[in-house]
């Protein structure tokens, strides 16, 4: 049996790269509830460099809660997406032909067209299902990646994660989302999108950040 691949499936939504823009609060792509949350996670160098190892090695995902199994590595040149200037301009974004690069525990770090399955709980929702990493940026004081769900899921859209090393020598983790209802139970209730919404990030959060609570958000 041939294994699927990149051009086999393609992400169910045609905003890719969409979590970067400025103004994603204020003008979600058409039909999508945004989301945005940020929690400070410590400080200085060591802290920022340990935890952008673990959002590159899918430790997020893991420490809220989820399985991720079945990760097929992309080419890094397959889904380039888009990236937005300062002033929201699309801009062209460079193929990533980065060296293959691995967590202590062997996990391949994830590069644009990497795809992974999904499986855990939000609270009382079951979340099960294919993403595909869409894009991966990585910068000396910032570093973030972001995947998008492929056809099957009840919910369809983006997330994105960034670890952020702040000039005040904060380190700040953001989560960022859109998404809308594929399946008739959200399409009926809509208000559970965002409250499952909002669990799925408080699990993210509390993954990098135990006292998450007691931070100042922004």
């Amino acid at each position: 049996m041939r294994r699927s691949n990149f051009e086999d499936q393609p992400t169910d939504y045609a905003a890719v790269g969409a979590t970067q823009a400025p103004d994603l609060l204020q003008y979600p792509p058409h039909g999508f509830k945004p989301y945005e949350d940020s929690i400070k996670i410590g400080s200085g160098e060591e802290r920022f460099h340990a935890a952008s190892a673990s959002l590159l090695s899918w430790q997020v995902q893991r420490l809220a809660g989820f399985e991720v199994t079945a990760i097929e590595r992309g080419s890094g040149d397959q889904y380039k997406g888009v990236k937005f200037a300062e002033d929201g301009t699309p801009i062209a974004r460079a193929a990533d032909h980065a060296e293959e690069r691995f967590a202590a525990d062997g996990t391949p770090f994830v590069t644009s067209g990497t795809s992974a399955h999904l499986s855990g709980r939000v609270g009382p929702y079951r979340v099960r299902g294919r993403v595909r990493v869409v894009y991966v940026d990585e910068d000396p004081r910032r570093v973030a990646f972001a995947f998008g769900t492929v056809s099957g899921h009840v919910i369809s859209g983006e997330e994105s994660f960034a670890i952020e090393h702040r000039s005040d020598d904060s380190v700040w983790f953001t989560v960022r989302a859109f998404v809308r209802p594929t399946g008739w139970f959200y399409k009926l209730l809509p208000f559970l999108l965002l409250r499952r919404r909002r669990r799925l990030s408080t699990q993210y959060l509390r993954a990098l950040s135990p006292a998450w609570a007691r931070d100042v958000r922004d």
